[in-house]
């Protein structure tokens, strides 16, 4: 029997292999597709908790257009940064959804963020004004800037509104979005600064067990959308049940959070974002309609990001091989 290898791939090898955002939103619009047709198998992703609001979690996911089967070990510990240390790490492996063979292991970060913005974009295409041109991103760290990125492959972006209660923070991501993206930047004072009037929000800061319920009802303007990252941490109920559509990217994995004791004061779940893409239920049906996604972060997501990122090292010959 011939001897086994797997491809392992560091952080910054995963980062310098070329991939696009744009390739990530292609990849999960089928993967959300096939998971609104119910082809795709992925269990809700049992975890520990070692510390409070913190989480280790395993994520598997078979996504069968994509040739895609695997799993990631993620963990997110909101005081990290007290430590000078990120607050998602994490490893993806890589199956052959043939052979069951591993095919690689690969640090989970930059997939992790640039498919949780994905994620966000690929719902905001079926639930906000396809004209949106202004966004209020709350939490501005990676996931902060890895939604601002997808947003505006979909739309087209003037203003972003940015705020974080650590101010460095806003500071440096309102440089990186007129830098990188050539946006017109403004740092919010307070959280209401990021919510109102403005066409698309983004809650993306730690997720809490007790939300601090900071967005009240109000301040998200008719005809806005709204993705919650973080889950509800940063939004009161009543600011939540505004909404016309309330939407989650899988039904029954927000149902397992709910009876374990998160989201225990949001509307009725209108659709799943697979449910929208594959065109089973509508999304915005009208300019004025509050919409919103409570996307929880998918198995699927990562399965349909790490093939790609797999592939394009191979081509580059980046990574190291390993006997399994």
């Amino acid at each position: 029997m011939s001897q086994q290898k797997i491809l392992y791939l560091a952080q910054a090898e995963v980062a310098s292999v070329g991939v696009t955002m744009k390739e990530i939103l292609d990849a999960l619009f089928v993967a959300f597709r096939e998971h609104g047709e119910g082809k795709v198998e992925m269990p809700p992703k049992p975890g520990i908790h070692t510390q409070p609001d913190a989480f280790i979690h395993a994520m598997p996911a078979f996504i069968p257009a994509l040739h895609s089967a695997g799993m990631k070990w993620v963990s997110g510990y909101p005081e990290n940064y007290k430590r000078d240390l990120p607050y998602i790490t994490g490893l993806l492996i890589l199956n052959d959804a043939e052979t069951g063979v591993p095919l690689a292991v690969m640090d989970c970060a930059w997939i992790t963020a640039m498919r949780t913005g994905a994620a966000t974009a690929v719902a905001a295409k079926y639930l906000a004004r396809p004209e949106s041109e202004s966004v209020g991103i709350l939490g501005c760290g990676v996931q902060g800037r890895s939604n601002l990125e997808a947003l505006q492959v979909l739309f087209p972006l003037k203003r972003v509104v940015a705020y974080d209660t650590l101010p460095a923070q806003a500071e440096r991501f309102a440089q990186f979005a007129r830098e990188r993206f050539g946006l017109d930047a403004v740092i919010a004072q307070h959280a209401r600064e990021a919510v109102e009037g403005l066409d698309l929000i983004v809650t993306a800061g730690p997720i809490l067990h007790k939300p601090h319920a900071t967005i009240q009802a109000g301040w998200m303007k008719p005809g806005a959308f709204a993705s919650l990252v973080d889950f509800d941490s940063y939004w009161a109920g009543a600011a939540m049940k505004e909404t016309t559509k309330f939407c989650t990217d899988d039904v029954p994995q927000l149902e397992h959070y709910r009876r374990i004791g998160y989201f225990q004061d949001i509307p009725p779940i209108y659709a799943s974002v697979g449910e929208l893409v594959a065109g089973k239920k509508h999304g915005r049906e009208n300019a004025t309609e509050r919409t919103m996604t409570c996307n929880l972060g998918l198995a699927l997501d990562d399965m349909a990001t790490a093939p790609i990122v797999y592939r394009r090292a191979k081509e580059r010959g980046i990574g190291t091989w390993l006997e399994l």
